[in-house]
């Protein structure tokens, strides 16, 4: 008999450690992520110390894979933005970002990050660098490929990626940090994306 995983236990894995990982976020949120054990975490997911501990053996581990996974993007099933159409790629790129950006509980993540980050520095080290820059670098390729196409002139990929996400986060996400309230309508964000797109397509296009 083989050794792999049956695809049962395989699902079962895949509850248990998106119960830990929901589990470790709101703990974090509520006690601090110094105020909260493993133990702690294991009982609110409903899984076994051991269990736990199979997946993530230090509590630096499950805060990396909960950054991880904030920021990884969702397949949308459709095509890769085009590199060779900038209005549409940028579209494509800023609807996908703000999915991103208000998906259930990436502010929540921030503001922990943000709570503990004077005594524990690798924790923005872990957001910055398993989070933010991983996406952050995609639109920047994104950028030197229309550049490559001749659809744009992009002589700094990274100046234009921030300045391009700078505008959409800005408005969609930043004042949720702040304002427990806010809740832009989906008709602002979609102008909100629409003239990102189209102040970067004025600046950037050929």
């Amino acid at each position: 008999m083989g050794t792999e995983p049956s695809a049962y236990h395989r699902r079962v894995a895949e509850e248990k450690r998106a119960a830990i990982l929901e589990a470790a976020t709101g703990l974090f949120l509520a006690s601090g992520y110094d105020g909260t054990s493993l133990a702690r975490i294991a009982e609110a997911a409903g899984v076994s110390k051991a269990t736990l501990f199979k997946q993530f053996p230090t509590k630096a581990a499950l805060f990396d894979a909960i950054v991880t996974e904030s920021w990884q993007a969702e397949d949308s099933g459709g095509p890769e933005p085009s590199a060779a159409d900038l209005r549409a790629g940028l579209t494509a790129i800023g609807h996908r970002y703000v999915e991103l950006l208000t998906r259930p509980g990436m502010t929540a993540l921030f503001r922990i990050v943000i709570a503990e980050l004077p005594r524990f520095p690798e924790l923005g080290e872990a957001q910055f660098s398993r989070g933010k820059m991983p996406y952050f670098e995609s639109v920047s390729r994104y950028l030197a490929d229309a550049h490559k196409a001749g659809a744009a002139e992009v002589d700094d990929p990274d100046l234009a990626a921030t300045q391009f996400l700078g505008m959409i986060s800005n408005f969609v996400f930043w004042p949720t940090l702040l304002l427990t309230d806010w809740a832009p309508e989906r008709a602002a964000i979609e102008r909100a994306v629409a003239e990102a797109v189209t102040t970067t397509c004025a600046r950037y296009g050929t």
